[in-house]
Order: structure tokens, then C-alpha cells, then sequence
């Protein structure tokens, strides 16, 4: 560390060092000193500082290359000596590197870890790796320069033989899966496809896989397509293609391989598909929406098998909620009748909420039938049933018919239209206990769905044994996050009073490999719940407003989705932007 503090204090306070650099006899001296730095960072603008120091000293590349380094203290590192560091991406992740200009390996000649970097000026950057070398302990690192042009070929090159190598792995035990008719990606058959949007659209899934992500965004633009990741329930830009012509083929190769009508651009179409990687079937789920400049297409990944193992001991105590709501979805869940909902927007854990109170009370001495759309993980032991819309099979034809097949315990995938609320309300009172999700903001504006619906007010709050609205919030990452000191401005943002923050253990992540350099790691459930009481039956009969509904919960000890949020930023569990991000400002 003794590197990092020195290089620090050469760029922003030496002030009567130089360091001078003789170019040839002919072109006289350049010297490149702690005034130009600084003069660098005030004034560079827009244009890279390194670059900026380069222009005002007219040396060439490998001049300044060599003054730079020198004047840093680093070892120089050119072209050809970058070229033979071999990449060490356990330790810096290929997105860091990429995101922060470095890239760190194992250099011949050299013990220890070397981290090549781009711009020694920037003391954000400097602080980040001051932090990740302190993670690695005892492992001797060396830093050193590189120009920023050839630290970018060099993650190109990276780039492919990480690829390459991830995908060694996949190889193995495809044959008999692929007979299903299932697209296969792996590398070798990327490598092996001559047509470049295939290669493209299968370059795209197979990297969505590995990097765990839960949708697939291409969006077409002016000027191509761009790329994007949907990743712990937040956008990542992965590629963007400057090529129009390149971006209308691939939307068609999406619809073509989901069997949808690749003529049709002016209507909306949905379809799905399946492909096999690393020995398992995955499927995605496809939506189709023109746009004034062509088409867009979002894919849901569903890997039903990527739990299955999980399940098998999967229970609420599992999930990530506090206690007080696991208490209340088990009491719900074992009632011998009537209706939970569970409400949120997509991709807020529902489905995986609903799917361990089943798994609580799968004992094996009731009939369980759930359909769904699609079915999104496999249970043991229940009755699971696909809609398929193309055929007649809707939520409300599949729920009567389930009805005829003596269940028990029922659960309906999501509530869509006013005949399943319908049905499923009616099955609640018939001595069925009903598991079932909608969409809706909060546990309050549920009651008004069901309203619009034209379900009788009377017959759904008969019915209602509780309510359940749920969010996901990306925790901090538990290998980089230290204390951060919050600002006013975002405490005033964030509805806090100055009294609130005393003692509050806020925590930020600085960003590592076990993160992608996000400073977050994984998500956290939170879950406000509304137990439907008599005295709340009584308000909803009446058609009480909401204010007078959310003044008795209140009185009755509830807990909004908003306290949760503040509650885990208090305790350094996430940070006040991400509860921004996800719950309203109350």
C-alpha cells in the first residue's frame, strides 16, 4: 500500500518535484511535473487526462509511456510486454476491468500479481484498488502502465479466450438432451455457425446464462441494436451493434426460433422457446412489441430446473424475510380454507414465495394443483398444469376444471380477468384453501383490483384470509462494503430526518469480483402483510376509504414496504438509493 499512498501524493500535492524526459537531440526536452498534473485534472475536460498529458507534452506514445511511468513510479508496460500477461479474472473480473480500465495478471519474469492500468491520475480508481489488493491478503502486487489503447485490445483478446474457456464445460453430456429438439448452445457450436446473427443470438443467450441473468433486452435503435442484461432486477448494457440491417435479423432469428410469424412487424406477438446448456433444458419466454424503428424483444429466462434440488428443503424460513412476515404467510398458508394473495410487480419473488408455503404444507395428505403460465420451476408431488392459450386452456377453464378433480389446496399463477377472480374468490369459500398472485402496488390497492374486476366486495372479504405485497432489494455486497458517511441531501431525499441516521450503520460496496464490481450482492425480500381482521371486513363491506383502511392496519401494527426499506438501510443491509429505487418515498 505503500505504492498506492506515494503514487497519490506525487499526483495531487507534489508540487517541487520533476521529472524530465530527453527526447532526441534534435527535438530538445519535455518535462512532464506535478504542475502539469495538476493542471490536468482542472483542465482536461472531456478529453482523458492521459491523453490530455500526451498532447501537451507532443512526446509519442512510447515516449510518454516511459516519462509517465517513471514519473509514478510504475514499470513501464508496452505493447509487446502487455501482450504476454496472462489474465487472472478470480481476482479483477473481466466487467472490472472493463469498467475500470485495468486488468490484472500474471506477468513472466514477475512474482506476484500485476495489475496493469490505464489512468494513474484518477484517485477513485486508486481507492478501489487500494481496497481489493487489502482483500487479497498476502499476495504481492505489482502496478504498472499501459497505454489505454492497448490495455483495450488486450481485454478484446481476454475477452474471447474467457468465452472460450467458459465454455469448455458445456461440451460435455449434450447429445441426449438435444434430442428433444431443443436449440444447443455452447461454444463449439457458436464457433461452428458460419450465419453471424446465429452466432450473435446464441453468443447473447449463452452469456445471459452464465452471467445469471433473468431477462434478455434487445432493443433496436437509430443506429443498431443494443443489448441488455437484466441482472439482480436491475438494466445492464451488454453489446451495441451499429448496424441496422444486423439488428432487424436478429429480432427475426428470436421470432423464427419461437415459431412466431417473422412477416408481422406491426402488432405485438408472444412465443416461447427452449435451448440446452451445460446438460439442461432452459426455457425462454418471448415478447415481440414494434417500435418506430422496427421491433423490440424481451426474453425471460425460466431454468425450471435451477431450483428443483433447492425445493426439496425449500420452506419460508429459507427466504429472506423478517420474521414477523415468514410468521404471518405460515399462519395463511394454514388455514383449512380461504384465499392469500400475494401482489408485486414482475419479477419480485412471488411465484418463489408461494412455491415454499406449498412446499411447507405438501405433506402428502392433500390434493395440491396449481396452474400456472408458465410453469416456472417443478414441485414433487403436485399437480402442475401449463396454460396454453392457443388451445382453450385459460386461467378460468383450467381453474374450473380443477375444481372437478377434488383438490384441496389450489394455486392459480396470477389473476388476469374478472372470470378467473371470479371463480377463484368462489373457489375460497367452498372449502378450498387458494394460493394466487395479482398485480398491484401495494396490499391496499389490492382490494380496488378486485373491485374493478367486478368481484362483490362481500364475497372477496369473506373470502380473504390476508394479503402479501413484496419487493426485491440488492443487498450490499459482503466481501467489499465498508461504512459511508450519507449526505443531507440524500437523507432529505430519502425522507429521513438528521435524528434517524444517528447510529445508523450505513454501508456502501466499493465494487470487487464477487460483485461484477457492482457493490451489491444478491437480493434481500421485503414484504408488507395486511391480515384481513373483522374490523377491516366491516371498512370493506363498507366501502370505507383508503385512509381509514390504512389508519386501522396501522393501529393493528402494520408495517409498510417503505419501513422495511429504511429498516435495512439503518442496519447497512442495502443503501438509501437502491430503497429509493424500489419503494416510494412516503
Amino acid at each position: 500500500m505503500k505504492l498506492l499512498d506515494q503514487t497519490l501524493t506525487l499526483t495531487l500535492s507534489q508540487s517541487s518535484a520533476v521529472v524530465t524526459q530527453n527526447r532526441d537531440s534534435e527535438r530538445g526536452a519535455v518535462v512532464l511535473d506535478a504542475a502539469l498534473v495538476r493542471k490536468a485534472l482542472t483542465q482536461a475536460g472531456s478529453t482523458p487526462r492521459m491523453q490530455w498529458l500526451a498532447d501537451s507534452t507532443e512526446l509519442d506514445a512510447d515516449e510518454f509511456l516511459r516519462a509517465a511511468a517513471n514519473y509514478f513510479h510504475l514499470d513501464a508496460l508496452p505493447i509487446e510486454r502487455l501482450r504476454q500477461l496472462v489474465p487472472d479474472f478470480s481476482m479483477l473480473t473481466f466487467a472490472e476491468c472493463q469498467r475500470r480500465g485495468c486488468l490484472a495478471g500474471q506477468l513472466p519474469g514477475c512474482s506476484g500479481l500485476t495489475i496493469a492500468i490505464s489512468d494513474p491520475t484518477d484517485q477513485a480508481n486508486w481507492m478501489w484498488l487500494e481496497a481489493r489488493v487489502r482483500q487479497l491478503g498476502s499476495v504481492k502486487t505489482n502496478f504498472a502502465l499501459a497505454v489505454t489503447s492497448d490495455l483495450r485490445a488486450c481485454l478484446v483478446i481476454a475477452e474471447k479466450s474467457l468465452k472460450a474457456m467458459d465454455g469448455v464445460d458445456l461440451e460435455k453430456g449434450l447429445g441426449d438432451v438435444a434430442a428433444s429438439g431443443a436449440l444447443t448452445i455452447s461454444i463449439s457450436h457458436i464457433d461452428a455457425t458460419t450465419s453471424p446473427v446465429v452466432r450473435l443470438v446464441d453468443s447473447t443467450l449463452y452469456d445471459a446464462l452464465r452471467s445469471g441473468a433473468s431477462d434478455v433486452h434487445m432493443e433496436t435503435h437509430n443506429n443498431g441494436l443494443v443489448i441488455k442484461y437484466r441482472i439482480d432486477g436491475v438494466l445492464e448494457v451488454v453489446k451495441q451493434i451499429d448496424n441496422i440491417e444486423m439488428a432487424h435479423q436478429a429480432i427475426s432469428r428470436i421470432k423464427v426460433v419461437s415459431e412466431l410469424d417473422i412477416a408481422e412487424r406491426r402488432i405485438p406477438q408472444d412465443g416461447r422457446f427452449r435451448v440446452v446448456a451445460e446438460d439442461r433444458e432452459i426455457d425462454f419466454r418471448v415478447s415481440i412489441m414494434p417500435n418506430l424503428l422496427g421491433e423490440d424483444a424481451v426474453l425471460r429466462v425460466l431454468d425450471r430446473k435451477h431450483l428443483t434440488g433447492q425445493f426439496r428443503a425449500l420452506t419460508l424460513d429459507t427466504l429472506s424475510f423478517d420474521a414477523a412476515v415468514i410468521d404471518f404467510i405460515r399462519k395463511i398458508s394454514l388455514m383449512p380454507y380461504g384465499l392469500l394473495l400475494v401482489t408485486g410487480p414482475t419479477g419480485s419473488g412471488k411465484t418463489t414465495t408461494l412455491y415454499a408455503a406449498i412446499s411447507e404444507i405438501n405433506t402428502g395428505l392433500d390434493k395440491i394443483i396449481t396452474i400456472e403460465d408458465p410453469i416456472e420451476y417443478q414441485l414433487s408431488g403436485v399437480l402442475q398444469i401449463p396454460v396454453n392459450e392457443k388451445k382453450g386452456l385459460t386461467f378460468a377453464r383450467g381453474l374450473r376444471s380443477i375444481l372437478r378433480h377434488d383438490p384441496d389446496k389450489i394455486m392459480v399463477g396470477e389473476i388476469r380477468d374478472a372470470e378467473t377472480a371470479q371463480i377463484a374468490v368462489q373457489a375460497a369459500l367452498t372449502g378450498h384453501q387458494v394460493f394466487t398472485t395479482v398485480h398491484a402496488n401495494n396490499v391496499f390497492d389490492v382490494i380496488g383490483r378486485f373491485s374493478n374486476m367486478g368481484v362483490d366486495s362481500y364475497s372477496l372479504v369473506a373470502a380473504l384470509n390476508g394479503i402479501v405485497a413484496q419487493r426485491l432489494l440488492r443487498g450490499n455486497c459482503p466481501h467489499c462494503s465498508v461504512p459511508t458517511v450519507v449526505s443531507e441531501d440524500l437523507l432529505k431525499r430519502s425522507g429521513l430526518l438528521a435524528q434517524q441516521a444517528i447510529g445508523a450503520n450505513f454501508r456502501k460496496g466499493l465494487g470487487c469480483a464477487a460483485c461484477r464490481g457492482s457493490g451489491y450482492k444478491g437480493r434481500r425480500a421485503i414484504a408488507e402483510t395486511l391480515p384481513i381482521n373483522d374490523r377491516l371486513r366491516d371498512q370493506l363491506v363498507q366501502r370505507a376509504s383508503i385512509s381509514q383502511i390504512k389508519q386501522s392496519a396501522r393501529a393493528d401494527g402494520f408495517t409498510g414496504l417503505r419501513d422495511a426499506a429504511i429498516a435495512l438501510a439503518l442496519a447497512g443491509e442495502t443503501t438509501l438509493e437502491e430503497i429509493n429505487r424500489v419503494t416510494p418515498v412516503e
